[in-house]
């Protein structure tokens, strides 16, 4: 037997044993734990939305990986956002759950040492606010309309630069509310026991945490109503998330329009609208740090897709959110991602300046 005979019958049994069943490529995830790091603190609606999706979704990953929660919370949800980009593993065993960080960086790409586009972003999903206000403002609060008579209000937020904490400063100004404004509470739990206590009186949290805490809680006792949730905007029209279509109030831009008989104009309500585009669009994300293994990325893409249509998963979501949560789970995630996370100058200088003048 000649060598090039010798080299092409090895190559031939090579290339026969890898095709045996036992020498199948295995699931990148079999045999491995996958760490999902939660960029709030426990209490909050990010924490509580990540911990139903913990349930479910390493059943349905390739391989079934054994999955758990690490929370970093800080500085409006940056710390952990940046550890993803700056310290975690790149060999795909860590995947961030993050809320409003899209905002974050496009108010100011500085803040992260690791660009924020260069992450991987595996899913991507829009969301909202449902924002309410103690019955026990000054001169009584019964229906939303009642608002715009308010006395004393208190904004509570997690920062200064949080995107919640702006908009709903945002929308007070527009309505022409008087108010002062305490942020630096760890998490939405927290925030929820401040408006029990009546340390503040106004307070927003996204659907998963209203639908399962505040409406049978804080809203079914007397303690709140709700006032107004804010839309998704796509550039040119208001979109109603999955997540506020059974919240039981109008839009902002609604109740604007009921309350003052026209819309919103001005430089705060270009401002508003730009933050609504950004952060509404991607408030939940699920990202990797740059350079994971692309079969991780691909896993755990495949895996959200068949979240989507989980039953398990959606009878689970409904019994503690009123709703299911449904993630964007595209190939082109990340163009969809670096194309959306982009202010404007002149808006992100007006925010800028105005996160730095809070009313006193």
């Amino acid at each position: 037997m000649n060598r090039i005979t010798f080299l092409g019958a090895c190559l031939s049994a090579c290339v026969a044993l890898a095709a045996q069943p036992g020498h199948a490529q295995e699931p990148f995830y079999k045999g491995k734990r996958l760490t999902l790091l939660v960029n709030y603190a426990p209490g909050g609606s990010t924490d509580a939305e990540a911990r139903v999706f913990v349930r479910h979704i390493g059943r349905l990953i390739d391989g079934q990986p054994s999955v758990v929660i690490q929370n970093i919370e800080g500085a409006a949800g940056l710390v952990g956002a940046k550890y993803i980009g700056e310290v975690a593993p790149r060999d795909g065993t860590l995947a961030g759950y993050l809320t409003a960080t899209a905002f974050l960086y496009a108010l100011d790409p500085e803040l992260f040492r690791v660009d924020f586009k260069t992450y991987e972003f595996i899913g991507i999903q829009p969301g909202t606010s449902i924002n309410f206000v103690r019955t026990d403002v000054p001169p009584g609060m019964k229906e939303p309309a009642d608002f715009m008579k308010a006395r004393g209000v208190i904004l509570g937020s997690l920062a200064p630069n949080s995107s919640k904490g702006i908009r709903l400063r945002l929308g007070f100004d527009l309505l022409g509310i008087p108010f002062k404004h305490i942020s630096g509470y760890r998490s939405g739990g927290a925030a929820k026991l401040a408006i029990e206590r009546g340390e503040i009186n106004f307070y927003g949290e996204s659907s998963p945490s209203y639908f399962s805490v505040i409406e049978p809680g804080l809203v079914k006792s007397g303690t709140v109503i709700p006032v107004y949730y804010d839309s998704v905007y796509d550039g040119r029209n208001f979109i109603v998330p999955d997540g506020a279509k059974g919240a039981p109030v109008l839009a902002f831009h609604e109740f604007y329009q009921a309350m003052k008989g026209s819309m919103p104009s001005g430089q705060l309500w270009e401002a508003y609208k730009s933050l609504v585009a950004v952060d509404g669009n991607m408030l939940r994300l699920i990202v990797m740090p740059p350079g994971a293994p692309p079969a991780a990325v691909a896993a755990l893409r495949e895996a959200l897709i068949r979240l989507n249509g989980d039953k398990g998963h959606q009878e689970d979501s409904r019994k503690a959110f009123g709703y299911v949560p449904e993630w964007l789970a595209s190939a082109d995630n990340n163009t969809t991602a670096i194309r959306s996370m982009t202010l404007d100058q002149a808006t992100r200088s007006f925010l800028l300046d105005y996160i730095k003048n809070p009313p006193k």
